[in-house]
């Protein structure tokens, strides 16, 4: 890994040795913030690691218009701090935290007022597709080579560049506010430490720069290039710092004391670091509202032809790790719509019950292209379709196909990284809610031929931020041998024909997909 300083560009360093605040004795404690695209949580690790104390609010999603995404960032605050405090007043007061990590939905992107604090619109969440005709028109003027070379993304809605315009663009004086300085842009980690610091910090992390649009990944600072390009005035952007920097301090009307903040990334990046996957070929995948297939790639600039992701994977303590990445769109969003919107299931749970119960698919296909699809087609447009049904069909089909498009878009992701030339992995390293389901881990293990390793501590992301909050606060040496030891194995078992056979079928699916798409 490489252990060279960056810096911004204004000339600071940001990521030799992250500044150090002073920690109490009686500071025992570790505070995880992890703010998610369906819920803001909190959780209190000791210094082993384990979970002593947790909080938990369900986040509402609004939905303006079809394709449109949003959410509203003083209920996040507002969420933030209720759960913080919850978490805190159970392991015996602020006192007893010695620093906070936070890792957050990436991608999402918020504008507000620098003098008030006050957000100028919702916040534009990652799986909005509005700015999608933006995105086309850059890539028909030639621009999606460069923004590739340059920031190892693809053009399209997912970042966040196209979002701050569209919020600019909406009204005239929102832009020449913006030109003046007036207004701040942040993901969702940095409106939260804005706000936990009172406007003091306006700081991201490398992981979370790096899914913008607007980062050189290369040089490893924020581009005027791509900053004029997608016309986004420099001066809102954030200081951009290692994962294990001094972010500032809580202010003390919050928790009646300040508290460091000491460790950041984005919730796939703070996944890899809590699963350990700090060697080039390590892989994990986390199935929570989409499902995110990240790879350490080292310290190399990963270059992908298979319109996968490079990205920062982590930066602590002056070792730098660059990884490749897969975005599936709907994961457990696909059991949201099954439950919410089909009401074919009154919990995820019974998802796998109906699923053991058949014998087959019975040639049932559900692209859940619900707001488009990500690697490896990239393609906004892609709207959600069931193929192959017959007079047979039962809803249980739906449901079971629901499921088995989980792993058949896991094995398009990994057969996308074997093409970029990554290794062949050991072992798929997964978490989140849809985990739970034993027959849908099975089956993933089947199509994509690798085994899958569960970890018995489900919360993955929160424990990697935690994990870099100990660090950057010197509570604990190293990060090496951090990872959250695997409980649960599945080993492939299904034969190559049959795997086969059912790739074919779902690559028919998702070229009927793609078809529908283009003809509308």
């Amino acid at each position: 890994m490489s252990r060279r300083p960056s810096s911004d560009r204004s000339g600071l360093r940001l990521t030799s040795a992250p500044l150090r605040s002073f920690v109490p004795a009686m500071s025992r404690h570790i505070l995880a913030i992890d703010q998610g695209t369906t819920s803001t949580r909190a959780i209190a690790f000791d210094l082993d690691f384990q979970p002593r104390a947790a909080a938990q609010i369900e986040l509402q999603q609004h939905y303006p218009q079809p394709g449109w995404v949003e959410h509203d960032a003083e209920e996040i605050w507002s969420a933030t701090l209720k759960v913080c405090r919850e978490a805190i007043e159970k392991v015996g007061g602020a006192a007893n935290i010695a620093a906070i990590g936070i890792t957050n939905q990436r991608e999402t992107t918020v504008v507000w007022d620098r003098k008030t604090g006050a957000p100028v619109h919702k916040a534009i969440v990652w799986q909005d597709r509005r700015t999608s005709d933006v995105c086309a028109a850059l890539r028909a003027a030639g621009h999606e080579k460069k923004v590739q070379e340059t920031t190892g993304l693809l053009l399209d809605p997912y970042f966040s560049a196209t979002k701050i315009a569209w919020i600019l663009d909406r009204d005239p004086v929102l832009r020449a506010r913006a030109e003046r300085g007036e207004l701040a842009f942040g993901t969702i980690e940095t409106f939260l430490v804005w706000r936990l610091t009172n406007g003091r910090s306006h700081v991201s992390d490398v992981t979370n720069a790096s899914r913008t649009l607007l980062y050189d990944f290369n040089a490893r600072a924020w581009s005027d290039e791509m900053c004029t390009l997608f016309k986004v005035p420099r001066s809102m952007l954030p200081q951009a710092a290692a994962c294990d920097a001094h972010f500032g301090d809580t202010d003390l009307s919050h928790f009646g004391s300040s508290i460091p903040i000491h460790g950041m990334a984005g919730d796939q990046q703070a996944a890899l670091v809590g699963h350990g996957c700090f060697k080039p070929g390590m892989a994990k995948c986390t199935f929570g509202t989409g499902a995110f297939l990240v790879m350490n790639m080292g310290d190399a600039p990963p270059k992908s032809k298979n319109r996968l992701l490079g990205t920062v994977g982590y930066e602590a303590g002056g070792n730098f790790a660059y990884a490749l990445e897969g975005s599936i769109f709907s994961a457990g969003a696909t059991m949201q719509w099954l439950r919410d919107g089909l009401k074919l299931i009154k919990n995820s749970g019974e998802s796998e019950a109906i699923a053991s119960g058949l014998a087959d698919n019975g040639g049932v296909y559900l692209v859940p292209a619900f707001a488009g699809l990500g690697a490896p087609q990239w393609s906004a447009e892609a709207r959600g379709t069931i193929v192959g049904l017959t007079r047979d069909s039962r809803l249980e089909h739906i449901v079971r196909a629901g499921l088995e498009a989980v792993a058949y878009q896991t094995a398009d992701l990994l057969d996308a990284l074997r093409a970029d030339g990554a290794p062949k992995i050991e072992s798929l390293l997964i978490d989140g809610g849809l985990t739970a389901n034993n027959w849908a881990m099975q089956f993933l293990a089947d199509i994509c031929d690798v085994e899958v390793a569960r970890p018995q501590f489900q919360e993955v992301t929160a424990l990697g931020a935690a994990k870099l909050a100990a660090f950057g606060s010197g509570l604990i040496k190293s990060l090496d041998g951090a990872g959250a030891a695997p409980s649960s194995r599945w080993l492939p078992r299904m034969g190559a024909a049959e795997r086969g056979h059912l790739c074919s079928g779902w690559n028919a699916a998702v070229s009927a997909t793609l078809a529908a798409a283009k003809a509308a």
